[in-house]
């Protein structure tokens, strides 16, 4: 069978180049240029032009050489695979036919566009309708609006918006519809923000993301009876947020009793095509038009999305921008046409068998699931799944009773939908992080909160999503869930310990996912804001790195980047295990070291510049009494030195010594006699936060022994209590006769000069043979 040359070079080409870009191995002297090289200078182009092999590269750089670190970007470059070269052949092969005479050109894209349109019709069962095919997904809806508004009204096409003003037409929409899909309606139509009609889902029967059919029926009778239009009504097989299905049915009928248009979109209209489908699905093949986006569902990139539709009059379609007598236009459903047969029928069916088998696993999964909620409306044939962390409290001890409680709100109770959304937050971003192949992403839902989504039919198709990507997203919710209950059990205890504890501060911060937020209180002694606040921000400073340095699993930050409290120490996620009666004592303890060292060093500072000042006046004296005593001859210089020579004057040196621990100036004569230089009164003990818990071998910081599984409990800080009191428990009393020594009494005198030995600290940095510099200068 003989093949066009120029096409066969075409797929080659397309073969070549797509290899090239794909190709995500780097050589060794590649990876190790600068980022900035001389060849990404931009500048004129070459006057003999360059290869295709030299372009396709600058092209690779251009796409990989920024995201060296982003997988998931190659990722999915690697799945495009050879359907995905179908289609972006498609986009070559069009501009290639758009230069044939026009005569081909016509018969060739009529054969394509009609051949396309049959199988779409077939495949998603949608009988006697006809195609659209555009880029934007909502321009297909935008252009059923002006095909119903040249249909209602007869003379648009010559009055044009006088006969909109006469009577104004009515969209209605749905409230879970996707953000600003009807102000674009409005602005593309030209319509005023009046002609938008949100209708609200169900409130008390039914999904809570389903519209509300009766309250429909009320605002289309009021709108009729104040001489407006209902012109069109956009309902969802498949809700953006939580992929619920709208009762397509019934919507159909109050449709058609009010002369309405019916448009319906969605993820769900993907498992037409599967030989099962949900009753509630399957009554949008009723429906006036249907929206699909087949690039997604199917992994096909720079696919035009379809709208299919039912309308007997051409010309009203051909007005409404429908159809087009340009053949160009037509060529638009090249790239589908070329890949719908490269699939087949059994290929397409399989991909959205596919996804729908993905959503059933984990469906399947999350039942088992203690402290999750999901959020599936039909649980037999959902292609979406969505889910939530969810437990009640299990610390109600401390909540009001029930005479206090309409008064007085218990401020967990009260913020704990806003702490269960700051949670699910950080578990979609966890397992989206952890196993990216799965696609999940975190969806806002009005009535629900912050959820995690899995909507394999949008992303299983680029990313290769398999069953075990599912297994491993489920395994990874496993070993998160144990954290979230205990955080959420933990962070409540760890409240009320902070504010029982002097010295620190317990911030509320709701959007932090975490055991929560401590700071430092800082004891000021009169100063002023700005001072304060500095020293404030040091000591907080100095604690988080503290803190970082004990070897812990807690993680301690300074929170987020945007929106967190300043001068903070941020608590992560903990386990079980976590003793929080010593996590806050340590804080406090460590707090308190940092602040009392910071005052001895701002005091020692203090101290050393007043005894250097009174050093000066006493050198000073000291100049004074020895011109004196040596007598006005002595200090010229040639004389004094022939005085000196024959009679030499005989003077003790005077020295003088800083006692940094009494803080003043000490003669040195005793150095002279004893030849030895004192040691001086004994410093102060520096403050410590030594803790005398016991540890069992290989046990962290801030962990409590748990003997078994049953040892967690609400009363954790009781049982805590009780560790410390057996740690501090003595032997028994000995009987008159014995005796036996404590370490305490064992060696005094030792201890008693490893005191005397250690220094204060912050003095460390200080030189020993500073207290001699007078000494040395007297000698010399």
């Amino acid at each position: 069978q003989m093949v066009d040359p120029t096409l066969a070079e075409m797929g080659k080409n397309l073969n070549e180049a797509m290899k090239m870009l794909e190709d995500n191995q780097r050589k060794a002297e590649e990876e190790n240029e600068k980022k900035y090289a001389r060849k990404d200078i931009p500048g004129p182009l070459q006057g003999s032009g360059q290869d295709m092999v030299s372009i396709l590269q600058l092209v690779q750089n251009l796409m990989h050489g920024e995201e060296e670190e982003e997988s998931s970007q190659a990722y999915r470059l690697q799945n495009v695979g050879e359907q995905g070269h179908m289609a972006l052949l498609g986009h070559s092969l069009a501009a290639y036919i758009s230069v044939l005479d026009r005569e081909r050109l016509r018969k060739l894209t009529t054969r394509i566009l009609s051949d396309t349109t049959l199988w779409l019709c077939r495949l998603f069962r949608y009988e006697n309708g006809s195609a659209y095919y555009h880029e934007d997904d909502r321009e297909g809806l935008l252009k059923i609006c002006r095909l119903v508004i040249h249909t209602r009204y007869e003379d648009y096409t010559v009055e044009g918006f006088n006969v909109l003003y006469t009577k104004q037409p009515i969209i209605y929409i749905s409230s879970a519809a996707r953000t600003g899909l009807g102000q674009t309606l409005c602005n593309q139509l030209g319509l005023p923000l009046s002609c938008m009609c949100r209708v609200p889902c169900n409130t008390m029967f039914g999904s809570q993301h389903q519209m509300d059919v009766a309250l429909l029926d009320r605002l289309i009778k009021d709108d009729v009876e104040s001489g407006k239009l209902p012109l069109l009504l956009v309902a969802n097989a498949g809700t953006p947020g939580a992929g619920h299905t709208d009762k397509l049915g019934r919507l159909k009928e109050l449709c058609e009793q009010y002369n309405m248009w019916l448009h319906v979109e969605g993820v769900n209209l993907a498992t037409l095509a599967l030989g099962y489908v949900s009753s509630s699905v399957l009554a949008a093949t009723k429906c006036d038009s249907m929206t699909l986006t087949l690039g997604s569902w199917l992994g096909l990139p720079a696919v035009p999305a379809v709208t299919l539709y039912r309308h007997e009059d051409p010309s009203l379609s051909l007005a409404a921008g429908l159809t087009s007598s340009q053949p160009v236009e037509k060529l638009r459903a090249l790239p589908l046409w070329l890949s719908l047969q490269y699939l087949g029928h059994d290929g397409i069916v399989e991909r959205i068998k596919h996804a729908s088998q993905l959503s059933q696993r984990l469906l399947e999964n999350l039942k088992n699931l203690d402290f999750i909620k999901t959020s599936v409306e039909d649980e037999l044939s959902s292609p979406v799944v969505v889910f939530k962390f969810y437990q009640k409290y299990l610390n109600r001890d401390q909540t009001p009773s029930v005479s206090q409680a309409s008064t007085i709100p218990h401020p967990i109770i009260s913020n704990e939908g806003h702490i269960y959304d700051t949670f699910n937050q950080w578990l979609g971003e966890q397992l989206a992080q952890l196993v990216p192949a799965s696609g999940v992403d975190v969806v806002e839902l009005e009535d629900e909160g912050t959820c995690v989504r899995f909507s394999p039919l949008m992303t299983s198709a680029v990313l290769g999503t398999e069953i075990q990507d599912v297994d491993q997203l489920v395994d990874c919710l496993k070993m998160k869930i144990p954290v979230l209950t205990s955080t959420l059990q933990l962070r409540e205890e760890f409240e009320q310990e902070v504010r029982r504890t002097v010295g620190l501060l317990y911030i509320e911060d709701l959007n932090w996912p975490g055991l929560g937020v401590v700071r430092y209180s800082y004891h000021s002694d009169g100063k002023n804001d700005d001072k304060q606040e500095k020293e404030l921000e040091k000591i907080n400073t100095e604690l988080l790195k503290k803190l970082n340095e004990l070897e812990s699993d807690l993680t301690f930050s300074l929170g987020p980047e945007f929106g967190g409290q300043k001068n903070c120490v941020y608590i992560g996620m903990v386990t079980e295990d976590l003793d929080v009666s010593e996590l806050v004592e340590t804080i406090a303890a460590t707090g308190r070291e940092i602040e009392e060292n910071s005052r001895l060093l701002e005091n020692m500072t203090e101290v050393v510049r007043k005894g250097i000042q009174e050093a000066q006046l006493q050198l000073q004296k000291a100049n004074e009494e020895r011109l004196l005593e040596e007598g006005l001859l002595r200090q010229i210089p040639v004389v004094g030195s022939v005085l000196n020579w024959f009679s030499p004057f005989q003077a003790s040196p005077k020295g003088r010594t800083f006692n940094l621990t009494a803080g003043s100036l000490e003669s040195t004569e005793s150095t002279y006699v004893s030849k030895a230089q004192g040691t001086g009164t004994t410093p102060p003990p520096t403050p410590t936060s030594s803790l005398t818990k016991q540890r069992l071998p290989g046990q962290k910081i801030f962990k409590r022994s748990l003997r078994n599984s049953d040892a967690f409990s609400e009363t954790s800080s009781v049982s805590h209590c009780e560790d410390l009191e057996k740690t501090d428990q003595r032997p028994p009393a000995l009987s008159p006769g014995q005796e036996q020594r404590s370490p305490e009494t064992e060696k005094p005198e030792q201890q008693q000069q490893e005191r005397t030995q250690t220094p204060p600290k912050g003095t460390e940095d200080i030189p020993r043979d500073c207290t001699k510099v007078e000494e040395q200068e007297s000698q010399r």
